[in-house]
């Protein structure tokens, strides 16, 4: 495994731990070079999903895309890591579980959504404004009026 610091590809693995869910193994690593520690997590290959976009086109899911959707829309926000990544494995395992390999995005959207509304409403905001493509202040009155309803 790579050192996300000093690139090298000498680590030690501290601490091993199985996820709340099971269906993944956290671990805590120390580069051999620089000495500092950072988290990987390791995950069985299941059936690849295809995504359907808007345009009809598919692509594989491709968790590293919601994650960095879901960092941009937490940045500066009081949302660790570990509550993105556990996000992420929530609404893959939900998406897994289906009886099909292909999902439209809006689906997996909806999902994300759905979960972040309940970490963290102005994130939840900030991630359905790019999602739904808000396009004027009138959109973002009508998401805060339904939120501030739901609460």
């Amino acid at each position: 495994m790579q050192c996300p610091f000093c690139k090298g590809s000498e680590t030690a693995v501290i601490d091993s731990r199985e996820t709340e869910n099971g269906d993944s193994v956290r671990r805590r690593r120390a580069c051999e070079a620089c000495k500092k520690r950072f988290t990987s997590y390791e995950r069985v290959e299941g059936v690849d999903l295809k995504v359907i976009k808007k345009d009809g086109s598919k692509e594989t899911f491709d968790r590293e895309k919601v994650k960095r959707g879901l960092i941009k829309a937490t940045w500066k926000r009081p949302v660790s890591m570990l509550q993105i990544e556990l996000l992420i494995e929530d609404v893959e395992a939900k998406l897994r579980q289906r009886e099909v390999i292909e999902v439209k995005s809006w689906e997996i959207g909806n999902l994300v959504l759905n979960r972040l509304k309940k970490l963290d409403p102005l994130s939840y905001l900030l991630f359905a404004s790019v999602y739904r493509d808000f396009g004027e202040l009138a959109d973002f009155e009508e998401e805060i009026r339904k939120l501030k309803e739901q609460s």
